[in-house]
């Protein structure tokens, strides 16, 4: 495990900006006519099951092909950073927009699941490049597909026909590779998204329906089994979450974070009761829709509360994504491992990119704190003064930067402190957002409120405090957090999708035009340990 050092805190910058080849160049004329959009990447997942330290791979999927490539650290500026070492081409009439990874169970070599409008799994042996076997079963088109963090050789997928399907590639389960159907009322309309929990063992889906709902997954049979397990209610659902179709829901710990289209925002928020620590819910204790007008509906409800209407959710915070208009279809990325800062990453339809370091909405608030309590910073003078060549005073940390050219050395202790704690366990608490205890508490001072006490004696300017509570204060839940890095390319691009690279030195956004974005970071030459 690497030190937590100032690298740590560093974000990714653009390193390569390139197009891959434009599928409907290889349509027949008339199909050329009706296709001009066919040129753009939906999904782009890297490749988990490398060993530490190997360079990374991934899959970037668009309608008609599948594109695998390598990423090569290199200190060089000048150096294409990104080789292709498969092109996987679907000659079928229908367009994909969906992947995941899976393994060979013998050979343990890559498999590529790719699945789109012809309401199948296809499965590629990467290193090949031919099609291993194909999974059917669903009643309409593909929008997403996910894999078990636990197991590579369980798939879900998210359909139009309102279900999810949850797959086996066991060659136990051949014969019937279907071996779960979460269905029933819990969807009324086309499934975008599909996300595993850490543990495997909890699903969430969302769609057109604006819904989000949270299954809880059986033990699955080992043997073969003829007819799928069927689920047909959700351990919570919701409509009041967001306002249009839900186009992106991930699990982040027992947290969870989701975006809608029209909003220009992603929400974080956790369900009332929820912890992934506790058993699994059998299927017979999901809620069933009797009363047609509650727009939510949950398992985890804690017991204790008497009222008529108790909390089932709470909002946390909203990620500010301007710029999106009408566009849907659009998905963020948490990087997020043991001992690394999580990572927030999002590209609007305005050819920007945002990122959010996670890990600094606990470190501001400590820090924040520090001065409260009337240190101004001397502790962080007392370990940082000789980075700072400064003789007192309060000082802040890097990542609070917000004048260009100014330098400031790594981070209070308080704020280090803090930041170690809670990426501790990859970030999963509140605790690392600075929401535990007092959560509805501003960690800023009020630029406001006239008390000389909480600005000029904290030592900083009305307006640097103000821009600082814009991007690391989160005591209030219905205000958007601005970005902490923009970076903006030349020409139109809208955003599809984000991956990162399991070691969070690489980013990749891609979207229309088949354009891919590679951010890097850590790219000055900086060793990072797995």
């Amino acid at each position: 495990m690497a030190p937590l050092d100032s690298a740590e805190w560093d974000l990714p910058r653009l390193r390569a900006s390139f197009i891959f080849q434009d599928d409907y160049k290889y349509l027949s004329s008339d199909d050329q006519l009706a296709s001009q959009d066919l040129a753009e990447f939906f999904d782009v997942k890297f490749y988990p099951y490398n060993p530490p330290g190997a360079p990374p791979i991934f899959a970037a999927t668009s309608k008609k092909h599948a594109v695998v490539c390598r990423l090569s650290q290199t200190t060089d500026k000048d150096t294409n950073p990104c080789e292709i070492i498969q092109l996987i081409r679907d000659d079928g009439d229908d367009a994909n927009c969906a992947s995941c990874w899976s393994r060979d169970p013998v050979t343990q070599e890559a498999w590529l699941c790719i699945a789109g409008n012809d309401s199948n799994v296809k499965v590629y042996n990467v290193n090949q490049g031919k099609l291993v076997k194909t999974l059917t079963g669903h009643g309409g088109g593909i929008n997403d597909l996910a894999t078990s963090p636990q197991n590579p050789l369980v798939i879900a997928s998210a359909s139009d026909d309102t279900s999810i399907r949850i797959w086996s590639l066991d060659a136990a389960h051949e014969k019937q590779p279907c071996v779960c159907i979460l269905g029933g009322e819990s969807h009324s309309y086309d499934l975008l998204s599909v996300a595993f929990h850490d543990n495997g063992r909890y699903i969430l889906s969302s769609g057109h329906d604006q819904v989000i709902n949270l299954w809880a997954l059986p033990e699955f049979p080992t043997e073969h089994v003829a007819v799928p397990i069927v689920i047909h209610y959700p351990h919570f659902s919701s409509s009041e979450i967001h306002n249009n179709l839900v186009d992106c829901v991930a699990f982040h710990g027992d947290l969870i974070l989701s975006r809608a289209c029209h909003e220009d925002c992603i929400v974080l928020w956790q369900i009332e009761g929820f912890s992934s620590a506790d058993p699994i819910p059998s299927p017979h204790s999901a809620p069933t829709p009797t009363d047609m007008a509650r727009q939510t509906r949950s398992a985890f409800a804690p017991a204790t509360l008497s009222l008529a209407r108790p909390a089932l959710f709470t909002r946390l915070a909203q990620f500010h994504t301007p710029d999106c208009g009408v566009q849907f279809f659009m998905r963020f990325r948490v990087f997020h491992a043991p001992g690394r800062h999580p990572i927030l990453a999002f590209a609007n339809a305005r050819s920007r990119t945002f990122f959010w370091d996670l890990a600094r909405f606990g470190a501001y608030r400590a820090f924040m704190g520090e001065l409260k309590d009337g240190q101004k910073g001397k502790a962080s003078v007392a370990a940082n003064g000789a980075a700072a060549g400064e003789s007192g005073g309060p000082v802040k940390p890097s990542w609070l930067v917000v004048k260009r050219g100014k330098k400031p050395p790594m981070g209070t202790a308080a704020a280090v402190a803090h930041s170690q704690a809670a990426v501790g366990d990859g970030a999963s608490s509140l605790r690392s957002f600075g929401l535990d205890g007092g959560s509805m508490v501003s960690a800023s001072p009020d630029p406001e409120g006239g008390n000389n006490a909480t600005t000029a004696d904290l030592g900083y300017s009305r307006e640097t405090l103000q821009a600082w509570a814009e991007m690391y204060d989160l005591s209030n839940p219905v205000g958007y957090v601005k970005p902490h890095r923009t970076l903006q390319i030349d020409g139109g691009f809208v955003g599809r999708q984000v991956g990162w690279s399991p070691e969070g030195d690489w980013c990749v956004v891609v979207g229309n035009g088949n354009r891919a974005l590679i951010y890097q970071r850590w790219g000055k030459g900086a060793v990072r340990d797995a």
